[in-house]
């Protein structure tokens, strides 16, 4: 068992700042920008902001390519803006997590350039070299999450570097404790000013098989996916418990991005005995992907589907640990579309899924936007797009026969930039984001869809998520209680208990567009059981019955003792 610490009462709020507010007019979101709407946060309810990456970057990958780790990127702001942001946070009583990538640096980080110069340089062990084969191909045939070859050649030294990721991105050697000693020491650099903790990065790479034998091809691009010898390898554990002892020996808040991990491996990541606070899952958010995780071949993704990864997690989380509840990211569609459909909007479908997964066991991450039911958008063409992922895939499905009107409809039910067009504060120019010409073009709907329209109406999604977010703080049922799945092969139902002692919270979700019958199993009855939110209660007159819920309705009721 894990025992209780402060972030398990907590909501996280996480912030892409490129894309959160611009305060000095150059289209790009700032540090000063997050200071700014530091109220509108608190007023909303969170507790953490969760802060992707501000350091130093050519942005080849959107802040996680690091040339620097102790330095700010201008376009963001100065160390004195971050140091700022910090106290005012506090101010308010909101603690501050920031981004950390270990797995890799950019290839303009003093570290590479020093790695690169020669085959004898004292940092060449810093990074994975290898010799090429005797033809002068790559060691291997693995491809890159982003596409391509993972091994870059150099001319200069005449090998090859390896990179999970982009070729700007080449990975450190966890295997090298010079490595590992220098990444401690920066971390507590920033522990030092104040900041709550990290959210790890790309964690499950950083332990990189020794073998390099080639590998069968699963496209015609004779490449073989990178995972096979980069993730979760054997040793990973053994980095990551050092990691804990000696950069996480404090109390702070650590949450692992971990790809890879199983629900029934969770005992070894997190917990009193694990390594971190908290891992992110991606069972439920990839179930629409294919095993190599390619966004143009999508999978169809039934509720059951869904309950049955959401539920195998929560069942685990009951014994021996905590989760994050997410689902949205700077990584991920808008989850109205993902989860819905790509034609599906409005507020209602909006609160059913912030219904679904703010009452399930754990810590709630919001992502920026979601708490106004912001949507993906439909870029006319691919040049619209800047996510580095998404022109990959759009290149490799065209090569692979899709034609260019096909690939494109599939970056738009999945591209990363669904999430990261600029926050809509308001109905005015460039939607209050910025007096400038964006980085990246807003969603068309945001005259409807901000901030602005959503403080002014009651009923709207924003309101939605502070009442459950009170709802969540003022009840002890919903923070530690267990999680038991009802009628798991409802094909259009979700329906969960969260129980502890004589308390237990029934959350009745209907996931299709139509109205459907309601038939709870004996001996639950909610006939005049005590409503204490649901989507509809607030946005119309009709009477609620009983045994029917209505398209995209979501309903949660104290049930008596005796239920």
């Amino acid at each position: 068992m894990q025992s209780k610490k402060w972030w398990q009462n907590s909501v996280i709020y996480q912030i892409y700042p490129k894309s959160f507010k611009d305060t000095n007019h150059d289209g790009i979101g700032d540090i000063n920008g997050v200071i700014e709407k530091l109220d509108y946060l608190k007023e909303l309810g969170i507790d953490v902001i969760w802060l992707n990456p501000v350091f130093c970057s050519p942005m080849d990958d959107n802040g996680y390519d690091i040339s620097d780790y102790m330095d700010i990127a201008p376009e963001y702001g100065t160390m004195n803006d971050m140091d700022r942001l910090i106290a005012e946070a506090k101010k308010r009583e909101i603690s501050i997590i920031m981004d950390l990538v270990l797995n890799h640096t950019s290839d303009e980080h003093p570290w590479f350039i020093e790695s690169r110069k020669s085959k004898d340089n004292k940092k060449r062990d810093w990074y994975i070299w290898r010799d090429p084969k005797t033809d002068g191909s790559a060691p291997n045939n693995w491809r890159s999450k982003f596409g391509g070859s993972a091994w870059e050649y150099d001319e200069r030294s005449g090998q090859y570097y390896l990179h999970v990721f982009s070729k700007k991105q080449p990975d450190l050697n966890w295997d090298n404790p010079e490595v590992r000693e220098a990444l401690y020491e920066m971390i507590h650099f920033w522990l030092k000013k104040g900041i709550a903790g990290f959210r790890l990065d790309a964690i499950t790479f950083i332990k990189k098989s020794d073998m390099m034998d080639d590998f069968p091809s699963d496209s015609s691009d004779g490449l073989s996916p990178v995972d096979i010898g980069t993730l979760n390898q054997p040793g990973l554990l053994e980095h990551l418990h050092e990691l804990k002892k000696k950069a996480f020996n404090q109390d702070i808040f650590t949450v692992a991005e971990a790809p890879g991990v199983l629900a029934r491996d969770l005992p070894d990541y997190v917990g009193d005995n694990g390594v971190f606070d908290m891992l992110f899952e991606f069972g439920h958010v990839d179930i629409d992907l294919d095993k190599d995780g390619k966004w143009y071949k999508p999978l169809d993704r039934p509720l059951s589907g869904l309950k049955k990864v959401i539920s195998e997690s929560q069942e685990v989380i009951n014994q021996i640990g905590w989760s994050p509840l997410y689902i949205e990211n700077h990584d991920l569609p808008r989850s109205i579309n993902h989860f819905l459909g790509q034609h599906v909007d409005g507020p209602i479908p909006a609160k059913l899924l912030a219904t679904f997964y703010m009452l399930l066991k754990g810590t709630p991450f919001i992502y920026q936007g979601q708490e106004l039911g912001m949507t993906n958008v439909n870029f006319p063409s691919i040049e619209y797009y800047n996510d580095i992922a998404s022109i990959g895939q759009y290149k490799q499905a065209v090569e692979e026969g899709y034609s260019e009107e096909e690939a494109l409809k599939t970056i738009w039910r999945r591209s990363r930039d669904n999430g990261r067009t600029p926050m809509h504060w308001d109905n005015g120019n460039n939607a209050g984001f910025s007096e400038h010409e964006p980085w990246l073009s807003i969603n068309p709907n945001y005259q409807t869809i901000n901030v602005q329209n959503n403080l002014t109406d009651s009923n709207s999604v924003f309101h939605y998520y502070r009442q459950l977010i009170q709802l969540r703080k003022n009840n002890e049922v919903l923070l530690h209680g267990s999680y038991d799945n009802l009628m798991p092969d409802d094909k259009d139902l979700w329906t969960y208990t969260r129980s502890l002692g004589n308390e237990k919270i029934i959350v009745i979700l209907n996931f299709s567009d139509k109205t459907v019958p309601l038939h709870l199993p004996s001996p639950i009855n909610i006939n005049e059981t005590p409503l204490l939110i649901g989507n509809y209660s607030a946005e119309n007159n009709e009477p609620m019955e009983t045994n029917l819920l209505r398209p995209f309705e979501a309903r949660v009721f104290q049930l008596k003792s005796e239920n």
